[in-house]
């Protein structure tokens, strides 16, 4: 993928050194546009081209400006429905875009015609407007900052610190939504003062008034309007993930073991030879209530044998967990409850260390397919909601056991920031489940999975695709009555790819039940003295680690140890204040 980054005023230096701090999003090329108005930068990671045919700032026939971080994936259909009005002297999309916003309204383009992933910015002279669109679904990241000349942009946090007076002092509502939902889904960072644009968000700029002008939102609308065709789902599902091969690169495939990235698998491997899978495997490995944390990966293992992939295991002890922690929680920026950080963050690594360009997930095909359990507990409820401000209380309630804070803001104080940051449009009061699954999808699917796959992976200059995440495939998946998903059973969830994939997936996989990709962290933090140490380091006092790590209290504390641990941590790398 690549990196973008502006400023609205001519300071080519300034853009220099940012592109310079992010060269890992594109090691491929990196150039400079800049006029009395604005100055824009781009690092290259090509993908479907070569770095000659996509070098950006792209300057268009209009003689408009466009730095953009992503991929179309239904190119080949736009280029045959503009066949007599479009001649491309490229292959690169970012030609297309260019074209398409030169010709066609903003909405039109976004809304309406490409099928993407993606974050750009485009300057349209002529309206003295400067345009920041983030795809449908946030697969791809902008953060911005007021300036006394406008706004700065860029595609990371990091590059914005040092320009933003104010950002080495925590946001209190962004750190509260963080610790009570696990992941900040509100505008504003934990930085203060730098912000993101929101998932389908569009917003036109007005240069010469240095302020937001308008803004539009693309979102996927849970209709729930259309029946389940097992050949129709089957059909739709294939054709999103093998239209997301586009590129010449050497792909990778995160293979957990689960429905979602077996079915993606068994896709990809009939246009991919050789598939090359990876999965993690815990060591040493522990097992919890009956849950063994290596479950997926045998059954990764397995599949991979009959299908013939070419898979590595990934390796993953407490020493691995100590070693990264630091640089992972530098690279993810915003802190969130999620333990499996460093996990990510050195698969990333190893994948990379193999020469994978393009990494391949099946991340939000719980979210779209209905494999949750408070899916099914909402499609159990007797007393529903009525209402959007009930729904979103509802909604709030999956995060269960918040990690609170002694700081002035509590629970009733989010619910009413959440009703004016969360969309109503995504609320349909005839289908509960998925109304969830749509909000699911723009909230922590955007800014926990998909963020952590553009961090992590961009660390090492490989590009992340989510072949589930297509704007189309996902429109037709929540125009699927939640009914068809989800059974009367808590065990029938993802209905539509088990009866759709039951004669091409074993049935070790489709049957098996639902299990985490986890580290045993707490269980490590007990047994492992590198872990205590490094903890210990971090949290510098040794006042309570007995009690929080004692066999009878830490499982009611293990929230309040990893947020705490990594709220330290990222305090401490960022030179953070309240």
């Amino acid at each position: 993928m690549c990196g973008i980054y502006g400023i609205t005023e001519n300071n080519p230096n300034l853009i220099r050194k940012i592109i310079n701090l992010c060269s890992h999003r594109g090691p491929d090329g990196s150039e400079i546009y800049n006029d009395e108005r604005i100055t824009l930068g781009h690092n290259l990671l090509a993908i479907t081209s070569s770095p000659a045919e996509g070098i950006q700032p792209w300057l268009s026939n209009n003689g408009n400006v466009l730095v953009y971080n992503g991929e179309i994936f239904n190119y080949e259909d736009i280029l045959l429905k503009y066949k007599k009005k479009y001649l491309p002297k490229t292959s690169c999309d970012t030609e297309l875009l260019s074209w398409l916003l030169d010709n066609f309204s903003y909405q039109e383009v976004i809304s309406n015609t490409i099928d993407s992933m993606h974050a750009f910015a485009y300057y349209n002279k002529k309206q003295n407007e400067l345009i920041l669109s983030r795809d449908h679904v946030g697969i791809k990241p902008i953060f911005f900052a007021e300036t006394k000349s406008g706004i700065i942009f860029s595609s990371e946090i990091k590059a914005l610190v040092d320009q933003v007076k104010t950002s080495n002092i925590i946001d209190r509502l962004a750190l509260a939504c963080t610790c009570m939902l696990g992941v900040n889904v509100l505008r504003q960072t934990v930085f203060k003062g730098i912000y993101k644009v929101l998932p389908g968000e569009t917003i036109i700029y007005d240069l010469m008034k240095k302020k937001i002008k308008n803004s539009f939102r693309t979102l996927i609308k849970p209709n729930s309007n259309n029946k389940f065709d097992s050949d129709e789902f089957y059909f739709k599902t294939s054709k999103a993930i093998n239209n997301s091969t586009l590129g010449l690169r050497k792909f990778g495939i995160f293979l957990s073991g689960g429905i979602d990235s077996s079915v993606m698998a068994y896709e990809l491997n009939k246009s991919i030879k050789p598939l090359n899978t990876f999965t993690n495997i815990m060591d040493p490995n522990i097992i919890i209530n009956n849950e063994d944390h290596n479950s997926d990966a045998t059954i990764a293992s397995k599949f991979s044998k009959h299908e013939n992939f070419n898979h590595q295991e990934v390796r993953i002890t407490p020493e691995i967990i100590s070693k990264h922690w630091d640089n992972t929680i530098n690279t993810i920026e915003e802190p969130r409850y999620n333990w499996n950080l460093p996990m990510y963050y050195y698969t990333n690594k190893i994948l990379s260390e193999s020469n994978i360009v393009v990494t391949m997930a099946g991340d939000i095909g719980d979210e779209i397919f209905g494999g949750y359990p408070h899916y099914y507990r909402m499609m159990q409820m007797k007393n529903k909601p009525k209402s959007w401000s009930d729904f979103i209380l509802l909604w709030m309630r999956k995060f269960a056991a918040p990690v609170n804070l002694n700081m002035k803001f509590n629970y009733n104080d989010l619910h009413q920031l959440l009703l004016t940051a969360l969309p109503e449009e995504l609320w349909n009061p005839d289908d509960l489940a998925n109304s969830a699954m749509a909000l699911d999808c723009i909230t922590t699917v955007s800014e926990d999975f998909f963020s952590r796959n553009d961090r992590f992976g961009m660390k090492f200059s490989m590009e992340g695709r989510f072949p589930l995440a297509s704007k189309e495939f996902m429109q037709y998946c929540l125009s699927i009555n939640s009914k068809f998903k989800i059974g009367t059973d808590k065990t029938e969830t993802k209905i539509p790819v088990k009866l759709s994939y039951k004669d091409k997936i074993p049935s070790y996989i489709l049957l098996k039940q639902k299990t985490g990709w986890s580290v045993p962290i707490t269980s490590w933090l007990q047994d492992s003295d590198v872990l205590k140490n490094k903890y210990l380091q971090t949290i510098n006092t040794e006042d309570g680690i007995k009690e929080i790590l004692s066999k009878n209290n830490y499982k009611d504390n293990e929230k309040r140890i990893i947020i705490t641990w990594m709220l330290r941590t990222w305090a401490q790398q960022y030179k953070m204040s309240i």
